[in-house]
């Protein structure tokens, strides 16, 4: 295993935040979003951003997993490499689109062969071809099914083999799903909805959510307490992205249906420069990771969009970092040229 790739940092940039007592096991946790490689080109750019993650010991890593499986092949290859070449814990998008119970049966097998313990349920989005989502005719029709085949799955693995069920009971099967703090807006739903549909998918067997996209800590700390009132119990990870990029924003304004406030959008518009810009949206987004951990959140995902500098320097900015960063070398900082998010990276989650 190569070491982990030393990441500049921007000095002066973050706003001043007040260090919160912690000791090794009340620490918030802290997690990232990565995505399959679209091409080989792209994959020494993405190891890359692994390496510089990796450095500041993030508790998990979850892994996009495209429409109709679309990147089946690919995520698979991407969870393998991580397993067997990095410290890194996997979690590996699952979702319903296109494709039958007995489909996702193998491919779940696939990924527990290979010796992953995570997945993130999702009912998933329909292709970029097909308007409308449809259930395939031997398929699932909710993530809270998805989570039960995944534990119906387990079960009948540790009852097939007595030495799989002392491996469950070492690593047990952890399923995480989504949260959406304003609604689903891929369904219509309400924030009320959702709250129901995550109540379900925890008596599914559902160990943990991770929330849509947000950029008011109000709508995380919303549902939490809706959640809460509703009996829903699980730990709720807000999502959280750098919002360093006003035409990334609101591509996932559009992506998403969740709106840009109209003044984080001026804000980045009138700084003078590219690096000024970069400050005044860290500062907004550890404004925001301190809001969220204020109020009581266990942790923060971030959406990296395969990129390490700016979720770096936000996790910095809010003292998550561990202090594991070295000395800034701007002149080294490679442009802003990864893809922009997809509707797997973002829509499903």
């Amino acid at each position: 295993m190569s070491a982990a790739v030393a990441e500049p940092r921007t000095p002066g940039l973050h706003a001043a935040t007040a260090r919160r007592a912690q000791t090794a096991n009340d620490r918030p946790t802290i997690s990232f979003e990565l995505f399959p490689p679209r091409n080989p080109d792209a994959a020494p750019r993405l190891w890359s951003t692994i390496r510089a993650l990796e450095s500041v010991h993030p508790d998990f890593v979850s892994v996009t997993y495209g429409a109709s499986g679309k990147t089946r092949v690919t995520t698979r290859a991407l969870v393998r490499r991580l397993l067997r070449e990095t410290t890194l814990n996997p979690i590996a998008h699952l979702t319903c689109v296109g494709t039958s119970r007995e489909e996702i049966t193998t491919i779940v097998g696939e990924f527990l062969d290979e010796g992953l313990r995570s997945f993130l349920a999702l009912r998933g989005d329909p292709p970029t071809d097909q308007s409308d989502w449809e259930a395939h005719p031997e398929g699932l029709q909710t993530a809270g099914e998805l989570v039960e085949l995944l534990r119906d799955i387990e079960a009948q693995r540790c009852l097939d083999s007595p030495s799989q069920a002392v491996r469950a009971r070492v690593r047990p099967l952890s399923v995480a799903v989504a949260a959406f703090p304003r609604g689903n807006h891929a369904t219509g739903g309400t924030r009320a909805q959702d709250v129901a549909s995550l109540l379900a998918k925890q008596q599914a067997g559902a160990d943990f959510a991770i929330t849509q996209v947000f950029f008011d800590a109000d709508d995380y700390l919303g549902i939490v307490a809706e959640a809460r009132e509703a009996g829903v119990t699980i730990p709720i990870i807000p999502g959280i992205i750098p919002t360093t990029d006003p035409a990334r924003l609101l591509r996932v304004q559009e992506l998403t249906g969740v709106p840009v406030p109209k003044d984080l959008i001026d804000l980045l518009g009138s700084a003078g420069d590219e690096l000024d810009r970069h400050r005044r949206g860290i500062r907004a987004s550890v404004d925001l990771v301190n809001g969220v951990l204020d109020g009581g959140a266990p942790g923060v995902h971030l959406y990296t969009f395969n990129q390490h500098h700016a979720a770096l320097d936000l996790l910095e900015g809010a003292h998550l970092d561990g202090g594991a960063r070295t000395a800034p070398d701007l002149a080294s900082w490679p442009q802003d040229t990864a893809p922009r998010p997809t509707p797997e990276g973002l829509r499903n989650t």
